[in-house]
């Protein structure tokens, strides 16, 4: 097994409490799936959003999906001129036997234009 860092990304189109916490647990589901993994499998997962973001934290999508004894870790992202509004981003730290190569990172709805070379 090998520690490995999975990174993702979902946009919303409004900043409601339901839509942040559903996008998340699509996120975080997708996550799992596309890498084989188990809420067992996480070290941790920091999560950011962009400052349009205000109306509930990610990680509460995230215990929700059964993780509450994994480190979960809310943040700001950066606020950098013509980024993109209303991202959900992660990276989760993973126990895997997986290479680095395989890791399949996730960019859900608008967020696939941040990453279009790695996007699933």
């Amino acid at each position: 097994m090998s520690v490995r860092a999975v990174r993702g990304a979902v946009q919303v189109d409004v900043d409601e409490r339901e839509v942040v916490l559903a996008a998340t647990r699509e996120l975080v589901t997708e996550v799992v799936r596309l890498n084989e993994l188990s809420p067992d499998d996480f070290i941790s997962i920091l999560f950011t959003c962009t400052s349009d973001l205000v109306s509930e934290f990610p990680a509460v999508a995230a215990r929700e999906l059964g993780m509450g004894d994994v480190p979960l870790m809310c943040a700001r992202e950066l606020e950098i001129d013509g980024s993109m509004p209303r991202v959900i981003r992660l990276m989760a730290h993973v126990d895997t036997p997986r290479a680095r190569a395989e890791v399949r990172h996730v960019y859900l709805r608008g967020a696939q234009a941040l990453r279009r070379d790695i996007a699933q």
